[in-house]
């Protein structure tokens, strides 16, 4: 396959969790693919809610147009809400992929049944919404949350960590599943040590989107400009959102 550059964006603009993120993208990335991790520079530190979301979405459109006009291949979104994924491939030309619908793709490639283990409780419920809106509803045995913020994750004390493992376990011991979501994008570094040590498929949607941008640009498919995912409308933004403007 020829080189590709790939965009993935963190949503958020935590520049430590943009590294975590940049370096889980690398470490799978074809020979020869470019990784360029990016993150806005307005917006929120953590996405942890829906209206976290809605800020987080314009920061997304941002990066996009601006990796558009680099000449990228293909983009992720690095946040397992997918936040703005579908203005996203509006916007662009080359394949965009969200972290969840990654994840939870490749889970049912491997397993029957999987679960989701995230940060905050309230998180849980917008995995739910994804899962449904995505169709794998049926395919997920449950959902677990550690309890701590996504930006503990990048604290430097190791308990966001250890206390995925600890989820990650429970969750094979109690709900049937033959694989495990890991459903955040600073989770991303943990899913290759958890897979050799659970002995079971233990996913990270970087990674996974990554391979699936990679995928399609070898296959030549890009995103469709045929009907609700053609380019926006052309109109005139105004304020903050000028920027957009011209694509």
């Amino acid at each position: 396959m020829a080189a590709i550059c790939i965009q993935v964006i963190n949503p958020n603009t935590s520049p430590g969790m943009t590294e975590t993120i940049g370096a889980a993208a690398r470490a799978v990335a074809a020979p020869g693919t470019r990784i360029l991790a990016v993150c806005p520079e307005d917006g929120v530190a953590s996405i942890e809610g829906h209206f976290d979301e809605a800020i987080a979405a314009v920061g997304v459109l941002e990066q996009i147009k601006a990796g558009r006009e680099q000449g990228v291949d293909g983009h992720v979104i690095a946040c397992f809400g997918d936040p703005g994924l579908l203005a996203a491939r509006e916007l662009a030309q080359g394949p965009v992929i969200g972290i969840a619908e990654a994840a939870m793709h490749m889970a049912t490639l491997v397993a029957t049944r999987f679960s989701i283990v995230t940060t905050l409780p309230r998180t849980l419920i917008i995995a739910r919404h994804l899962l449904r809106q995505y169709g794998f509803e049926h395919h997920c045995a449950a959902l677990h949350a550690i309890d701590l913020p996504v930006l503990a994750l990048e604290d430097g004390s190791g308990l966001a960590q250890e206390k995925v493992r600890a989820r990650c376990i429970q969750a094979l011991k109690e709900d049937g599943c033959g694989a495990i979501v890991l459903g955040c994008g600073g989770m991303a570094t943990l899913a290759q040590a958890l897979t050799r040590e659970l002995r079971v498929p233990v996913i990270d949607g970087v990674s996974a989107a990554v391979k699936m941008v990679e995928s399609l640009v070898a296959l030549g498919l890009s995103t469709s400009k045929q009907g609700d995912l053609a380019y926006p409308e052309a109109k005139t933004l105004s304020g903050k959102f000028q920027t957009l403007n011209s694509f």
